[in-house]
């Protein structure tokens, strides 16, 4: 049988120059799927008259026989085991519970974690409350609700670190430096930068536990091997070896001479962290004409490794003196590096070249070095006429990798005068390049954004974006936001869209947060969860002495943001000489629930269901009592959803409940016992159903049952009789089951993809005219 998935959905460019495409080949679980014919659908044209004749398509993949046979026969392996299993969730909701246990045992599948499974017998079957509730303990405690509490709304908790050295210094004001972290000695290393009127050659450590800084070395030139002063260079840490690689700079000697002599009229106002998003050049104010290379050789690219252990420790090494005569990148700054400590390899992207001609733009591609054979290698990422998508070369963006998939993510920057809004994946091993997002700001991420700062979490699948500049149109002067300039990407397969999310703050009348700045440099510490940022610039600077923010003036803070107004743009020509460059030091947590604060929510629906059951079973003042007590517990009375719920349960159960049957019928026999009827049934409205009327976790959880049959219709196809293979207890009732049965698909809300059955219901798979796949 032949089925049509749409594999892309993209337009051409009205120009004769060839594009690439990646089409699907992975369907969502990771499995590749084999392609037998495509079809390609014009949908639009540039113009009113268009012929298909002029198109040229070639498509390029894996065409042996063996392999796409393998491939097939897997997929169609996986194809048989989804179907299986949304056949068993609906034999179970449907109380087929013998068939199920036969095809599990006849098959060998898993339809979810057993812990699920007990907990579906355990609060389905027996009603077995206080196993129910262990139970999810035992959920947590197994780490079943972790893609939960990840997918709930990130908010973020500031600190400013204000650790001294022993003389009382730290850092001075700079932006454009460049840090990086030793997790596991939990030391944050800081080198260089520009503080303004010229670049630095600093060198401090920041001692996390003891909350101290540390200078290394006032003046690495001075130092044997040393780099000299610089800018828009970038570090990374070696954790195996405890080394420090620096690449790139923009120093004092790069050849801005010839470019101020020629356009004296740009030699103003312009900032020094390589951060001129109208394609200007860099001017530093007072170098004079006969200092201009004086301090390196000309545009070579020196490579240097600085040591924190062993025999070596406090000493520097220079690698290269020039790593484009190795096959490396030439003389760059505003690039990016990550390092993959295991397989000792290091990552360096994009990035300006520096030349003596500023006002052709030139930029660097994507290399890899080897550190322990000292080889440099390029990728050809950048080359629009390869057999796959392309990543454009750029300045000022992100890139960071996830070890784990020894995968690449490159998003944003800057390329001529458009700030970028792009995210890409390269997959080192096979050379693969999937384009994410043409621009992720239509999908809800951030706006175009330069010279933000991205960290990553490989555990966790998430990418912390933070600050920048932000230029939605060319004809839009940057910058800064005031307003929610922090965010997260999270993705499930590295090759797949993810999702992008504002991080909130903690409080919204907290006011203890870092001022909007650009030019900046952040570590992240994966063992604390916590983001380390320092410095940057913050745009205009004021007359006012820098404090902490002032929690009785919103409307504006000590370091001149103004939240009702946004300031003017901090690279506006002229202001240069006002821009503000920051020294203080942050640490920034990502708060979210915590596994008991989830848990706590899991027994809410549970009790509420007992309670429940409780008002058409039992005495009234026992029910009450319950709600008063064990119920109330349960509910957080800060959260007025969720409290307004809670009050709403005494009528919508207890008081509205009709005169019925009890539900549990004796050994399926059928026969009920008549309750006591309430009085002022009629009297009290009915109030808001027992589910939670809080916000549902952001988090897609597990369908409801598609509409159970009613038992009591004389014409129902399935009655939810009694099975077999129920043991124990008093069997629930054909209703009691179906309301069970609803809840327990709430609960699944909370729990891990993979351990829990197909969110996805047989029933709605189905159209008019048949199944839809």
């Amino acid at each position: 049988m032949n089925v049509y998935v749409q594999v892309l959905h993209a337009s051409l460019k009205n120009d004769p120059t060839p594009e690439t495409f990646s089409i699907k080949s992975i369907n969502h679980a990771g499995i590749p799927f084999p392609t037998k014919f495509i079809e390609i659908v014009p949908l639009s044209a540039h113009g009113q008259s268009f012929n298909t004749s002029i198109w040229h398509v070639s498509l390029s993949g894996i065409t042996d026989d063996t392999y796409v046979e393998h491939t097939r026969l897997k997929h169609q392996e996986y194809r048989e085991t989804v179907a299986l299993r949304q056949i068993l969730k609906h034999l179970r909701q449907r109380r087929f519970l013998t068939p199920v246990t036969q095809i599990l045992a006849r098959s060998g599948l898993q339809l979810e974690h057993p812990l699920i499974t007990s907990l579906h017998t355990a609060f389905v079957l027996h009603g077995a409350w206080a196993e129910a509730e262990q139970l999810v303990r035992d959920c947590a405690d197994a780490g079943l609700l972790r893609a939960y509490r990840h997918a709930c709304q990130a908010h973020m908790r500031w600190a400013r670190v204000r650790g001294l050295d022993p003389d009382g210094d730290v850092p001075c004001r700079r932006g454009g430096h460049a840090m990086c972290i030793d997790e596991q000695d939990g030391i944050v290393y800081l080198f260089g930068g520009w503080d303004g009127q010229r670049s630095l050659d600093d060198f401090w450590a920041y001692e996390i536990a003891a909350d101290a800084w540390r200078c290394l070395s006032v003046a690495t030139s001075r130092d044997k091997n040393g780099p000299g002063p610089r800018a828009c260079h970038k570090m990374v840490f070696d954790n195996k070896t405890g080394s420090i690689y620096l690449l790139g700079r923009l120093g004092e000697g790069d050849g801005m001479a010839d470019h101020r002599a020629r356009h004296p009229e740009r030699a103003e106002g312009h900032s020094r962290e390589g951060s001129l998003p109208w394609g200007g050049a860099a001017v530093i104010p007072g170098v004079g004409l006969q200092e201009i290379g004086s301090a390196y050789p000309s545009q070579c690219s020196e490579f240097y490794r600085y040591h924190t252990r062993g025999l070596d420790a406090g000493s520097w090494d220079l690698l290269s003196l020039d790593t484009a005569s190795s096959g490396g990148p030439p003389l760059i700054f505003d690039h990016q590096m990550a390092i993959d400590s295991d397989a000792q390899m290091i990552y360096v992207s994009g990035g300006r070249v520096v030349e003596m001609e500023w006002d052709a733009l030139k930029f660097s591609g994507l290399y890899s070095y080897d550190i322990r054979t000292g080889n440099w290698k390029m990728y050809n990422t950048s080359d629009s006429y390869a057999s796959q998508p392309f990543i454009p070369p750029r300045w000022g963006h992100s890139m960071v990798l996830d070890p784990r998939s020894q995968t690449l993510f490159i998003f944003a920057g800057q390329r001529d005068d458009r700030c970028l809004s792009d995210m890409y994946a390269f997959h080192i091993p096979t050379n693969t390049v999937t384009e994410l997002f043409p621009s992720f700001t239509t999908v809800g991420g951030p706006n175009p954004c330069f010279t933000q700062r991205a960290v990553i979490d490989p555990e966790k699948q998430e990418i912390y974006v933070l600050g920048g500049l932000t230029r939605p149109r060319p004809s839009v002067p940057p910058h800064l936001e005031t307003e929610s300039p922090y965010w997260i990407y999270r993705y499930d397969r590295p090759e797949l869209p993810g999702k992008w999310t504002k991080i909130l703050p903690e409080n919204e009348m907290d006011t203890v947060c870092p001022h909007p700045r650009y030019a900046h440099q952040v570590v992240y510490d994966c063992k604390s969860g916590r983001v380390y940022m320092h410095g940057g610039n913050g745009g205009l600077s004021h007359d006012e002495e820098e404090h902490e923010p002032d929690p009785h003036r919103w409307s504006s803070d000590a370091e001149g943001e103004t939240r009702a107004s946004p300031p003017r743009s901090p690279l506006s020509p002229g202001d240069g000489d006002a821009e503000k460059r920051l020294d203080d030091f942050w640490g920034m947590e990502i708060i979210r629930p915590s596994n008991d604060e989830i848990v706590r929510r899991a027994l809410y629906e549970i009790r509420q269901q007992q309670f429940r059951e409780m008002c058409e079973d039992g005495p009234p003042i026992k029910a009450l009592t319950f709600l008063q007590t064990r119920v109330s517990s349960v509910v957080n009375h800060e959260d007025p959803d969720e409290a307004k719920v809670f009050r709403a349960l005494l009528s919508a159960h207890l008081l509205s409940a009709p005169p019925r049957p009890l539900p549990f019928s004796g050994s399926g026999s059928g026969t009920s016992t008549p309750t006591a009827t309430r009085p002022g049934t009629n009297t009290i409205p009915a109030a808001l159903p027992s589910g939670r009327e809080d916000s549902p976790p952001p988090r897609k959880r597990s369908r409801p049952s598609s509409p159970m049959p009613d038992p009591d219709a004389e014409d129902s196809v399935i009655r939810l009789d009694n099975d077999p293979g129920e043991e124990g207890g008093n069997p629930p009732s054909p209703e009691r089951y179906r309301q069970r049965t609803a809840m327990f698909e709430k609960l699944l809300g909370f729990i891990n993809e993979d351990a829990k059955q197909p969110d996805m219901n047989l029933m709605d798979m189905l159209s008019t005219d048949g199944l839809v796949i």
